[in-house]
């Protein structure tokens, strides 16, 4: 990694990673990676307790008003301080990175898109990512990485196979879905890319989620299902789980990672999560596990280990 990636300021983090010598970023790689999996594909699990109760609009409206709340004084007190432009800024991300993201997803569902067409066109968030990322920021896949991209690829269809069809949704809605990713996609890498107005990574996520706490309540409220939470137990425990792992611990990593490694890499082991949310399924709800799906998680590990080593 180049002397310029390591000495730039993200707007994302306020980690020196001028401090953290490449051989220490290649050790912590692996444990940064599996926790980003982990937090990335939980979020199945807690809108899956937690959607049972509530519209979706409502449940994200929760999840990220709670995630918001939580975190800001420590938004205000901890970090550097934050200026109009970088709040202004940091909001615009939120629009697109939780806003037009998850409620794109869900509005395509809604509108009767299959399941898993759309968790395939949301795990293609990497490539569009890897596209991006030579002509925006520089950095330029090689030939391993590139076929690692490949093999991730072809093993997330092999996992998603058995739930793909194209449903009878209006032309918009798949539309939708694709413009979601697309959406974070560029988000990610004009995060990756911008050198000014540094902001911790609780910082902007605080921004981030407050923004789409307002837009997903003002939704909520236009189609008619109020802003009042469900008291169920079920509820709670799912809100509980989207705050923890498939907020904080999802996108703190995230954020964290595209400070100290490179966009196409991060994003490459968003291909592993269809698989393990697949064992999150089968652990906790005892949904199937076939040896289709196997084959596509040992075909997807290959091609995100060719896309980490890889070298341009």
């Amino acid at each position: 990694m180049s002397k310029e990636h390591l000495v730039y300021e993200a707007p994302m983090t306020n980690i020196d990673t001028t401090r953290i010598a490449p051989r220490a970023q290649s050790l912590l790689w692996p444990v940064m990676a599996g926790l980003l999996v982990i937090g990335w594909s939980s979020g199945y699990v807690g809108v899956r307790y937690a959607n049972q109760e509530a519209s979706v609009p409502l449940l994200l409206f929760w999840r990220t008003l709670l995630s918001g709340v939580i975190l800001l004084p420590f938004a205000l007190l901890i970090g550097p301080r934050m200026t109009r432009r970088g709040v202004l800024s940091q909001m615009g991300f939120g629009v697109g990175a939780v806003y037009i993201y998850l409620g794109g997803f869900a509005l395509a569902i809604e509108q009767r898109v299959p399941t898993g067409l759309v968790a395939l066109i949301a795990d293609l968030l990497p490539l569009a990512i890897a596209v991006m990322s030579q002509p925006v920021l520089g950095e330029r896949l090689s030939k391993a990485q590139w076929a690692g991209t490949g093999l991730a690829v072809i093993g997330v269809l092999v996992v998603c196979s058995h739930s793909l069809s194209v449903g009878d949704a209006p032309l918009w809605a798949y539309g939708l879905t694709i413009a979601a990713m697309l959406v974070f996609a560029v988000a990610s890498v004009l995060h990756r890319s911008r050198r000014e107005g540094a902001m911790a990574v609780h910082q902007s996520m605080t921004i981030h989620c407050l923004t789409g706490a307002v837009l997903f309540g003002l939704t909520s409220l236009w189609i008619g299902d109020g802003l009042a939470p469900p008291m169920t137990g079920a509820f709670a425990f799912g809100m509980g789980w989207l705050v923890l792992l498939g907020t904080y611990l999802a996108y703190w990593v995230y954020y964290t990672c595209l400070r100290l490694y490179p966009a196409a890499q991060v994003s490459a082991v968003i291909y592993l999560c269809p698989p393990v949310t697949m064992l999150w399924a089968w652990a906790l709800f005892d949904e199937p596990i076939s040896g289709v799906m196997i084959i596509g998680l040992a075909i997807t590990m290959v091609g995100v280990a060719l896309t980490s080593r890889g070298k341009a």
